[in-house]
């Protein structure tokens, strides 16, 4: 892979550390990380203004998520699509604070799907407040990113459109589980291709699009964040299981708590010479932290962790094969680096 190297001395003082650190993306090149480092800034300004509401209860409802933060990914990769293109300005800020709100949006209704009680570290809305806040809000944030997009044009419009459905019907998908005859892993795979590849997949058009890059590249970068948004779910089922609570941050086995059944799982069950304990352990959501740590244990050993991460590999030099089609220049190497990390933070 060829990555840019940082002219020495001052390129690499604090201050830019500390912007590499904020923007959160494996970027070596400085004048493309302050680029994005200060198109980012001006994002927060804008998500922060169009959640603004003169009801009190809704708006601290809506800032609720927007300040506690996040890797901002989707944001990140339209900002950083958009470097494929001629034009930098307000369109691609617009649509990539619409994407950031899309997602926020669905973090609201998921967490009362999952009756979840803490989201990105600070207290759940449906836990603050309760399940009818944080599906308006959720409502009210959908609304808004709307609103972002309509002033993109048609196309714009239609494509988040599009975009919202795919959004649903994984969800559905994923609420109903694979049918009489499905495959359970192809059923995985296409459940988090649309819950969270079709968004990626979005951000990535949206930058294309907005910056005026060619037809060809823009289609390039929505098939690499399809891509790179379904490997990031792999990577993080992985995650949740392989690494210690003290580098995740949280309680290990969140997966196996809610009683989902993650890639590594469905691989595991799948082989005729997986323990019957783990087996019976996967059956439903494990609420005791024995045993929790038993599955976790069982689950490590066995064939399901490490074909999920053959997948992934797999998933990531896929990507990078999209790339291909993306002139040669720091912000592909940047790309190139995000398929890497993904699977570099798994080990």
């Amino acid at each position: 892979m060829s990555v840019s190297s940082p002219p020495p001395g001052p390129a690499r003082d604090g201050a830019v550390e500390d912007l590499r650190a904020t923007v959160g993306l494996p970027i070596e090149d400085e004048q493309l990380l302050r680029s994005i480092a200060g198109d980012l800034a001006e994002v927060e300004v804008l998500l922060r203004d169009v959640v603004k509401s003169d009801v009190p209860a809704v708006h601290d409802a809506a800032l609720h998520l927007v300040e506690a933060g996040g890797k901002r990914f989707r944001p990140l990769f339209t900002l950083l699509s958009a470097q494929f293109g001629p034009k930098q300005g307000e369109q691609v800020r617009i649509a990539a604070a619409a994407v950031e709100l899309v997602h926020l949006a669905t973090l609201y209704h998921d967490d009362v799907m999952d009756e979840a009680t803490m989201r990105r570290g600070a207290e759940s809305v449906n836990a603050r407040w309760d399940n009818t806040v944080a599906i308006l809000t959720g409502d009210f944030l959908f609304a808004h990113a709307s609103r972002l997009v309509a002033d993109l044009g048609t196309d714009a419009a239609r494509i988040i459109a599009e975009t919202f459905g795919e959004l649903v019907t994984g969800q559905m998908r994923e609420t109903v589980g694979p049918g009489a005859g499905d495959d359970p892993v192809e059923h995985y795979l296409t459940v988090i291709g649309q819950k969270t590849g079709s968004l990626i997949a979005t951000a990535g058009r949206f930058g294309g699009m907005m910056s005026g890059a060619d037809e060809e590249h823009v289609q390039a970068l929505r098939r690499f964040g399809d891509i790179v948004g379904t490997a990031f779910q792999i990577s993080d089922d992985i995650i949740d299981i392989a690494s210690p609570s003290v580098e995740l941050g949280k309680a290990q086995g969140t997966d196996l708590r809610e009683g989902v059944r993650t890639l590594p799982m469905l691989y595991a069950l799948a082989d005729p010479g997986t323990d019957p304990r783990l087996s019976d352990l996967l059956s439903g959501p494990i609420t005791e932290d024995a045993l929790v740590e038993e599955a976790l244990g069982l689950l490590r050993r066995s064939s399901g962790l490490e074909r999920a991460r053959v997948t992934l590999s797999d998933y990531a030099s896929r990507a990078r094969g999209e790339l291909a089609a993306l002139p040669a220049s720091p912000a592909r190497d940047a790309c190139e680096s995000v398929a890497d990390y993904m699977v570099a933070r798994t080990f």
